[in-house]
């Protein structure tokens, strides 16, 4: 494997993934429904956590590693928790 493409492959990952973020905020300031912006909400978070992973990678220090490990299970833990507020109107039985 060619060592000189990694670092624009990377490059190229990260600013996709700023552009979807983008696409993501726009999708949760617009709307319509609330289920839109849940679904918007959790894009924005997997692509953050894809985002801290290719900084990580591009640093090669662990600690991202583990930053994003955080935002995925707390990303999980919201979108499940809007998700029941939706379907049920209460979080907590």
């Amino acid at each position: 494997m060619n060592l000189s493409f990694f670092p624009l492959a990377v490059s190229v990952a990260q600013t996709l993934l700023g552009l979807a973020m983008l696409l993501g905020m726009l999708r949760l300031l617009r709307g319509p429904r609330a289920q839109d912006r849940v679904l918007a909400l959790d894009t924005l978070y997997v692509n953050a956590m894809l985002l801290v992973l290719t900084v990580g990678i591009r640093s090669g220090d662990s600690l991202y590693f583990e930053v994003a490990l955080i935002i995925g299970m707390l990303g999980f833990v919201s979108t499940a928790a809007l998700a029941r507020f939706l379907l049920r109107g209460e979080v907590i039985e």
